[in-house]
């Protein structure tokens, strides 16, 4: 009897919880957004395609695989860089803390 409730409750529960995941997430992406917005990201970058600096697409593609990505696109978010994708350099962002700049990073990453 009990495992009969069990196989009941369980795939509930499971929808509960990816619900919850979705909603959080769903959340989240408003203030990266307006993270990123606040920052000037958006005025060298697109969603997809280049504008000054490549696309977060672009970007995220480029890193797939990479298992240390994050940490590098943080450091380059908040340090700058040049060469990587042409001659014009990333501004470096150093007010933003580091838990802002992973976060940044992470979702370039899922934009791909």
């Amino acid at each position: 009897m009990q495992k009969e409730r069990n196989r009941r409750i369980a795939p509930r529960a499971a929808a509960l919880a990816f619900g919850l995941a979705l909603a959080a997430s769903a959340q989240a992406a408003p203030d990266i957004k307006a993270l990123a917005d606040k920052n000037g990201c958006f005025s060298c970058h697109g969603m997809q395609g280049k504008l000054v600096g490549p696309g977060f697409a672009e970007v995220a593609a480029k890193y797939k695989g990479d298992g240390e990505a994050a940490g590098k696109l943080a450091r380059k978010i908040q340090e700058g860089g040049k060469g990587v994708w042409g001659r014009i350099p990333m501004p470096p962002h150093p007010s933003l803390k580091d838990e802002e700049a992973k976060q940044l990073a992470a979702w370039v990453l899922e934009a791909g």
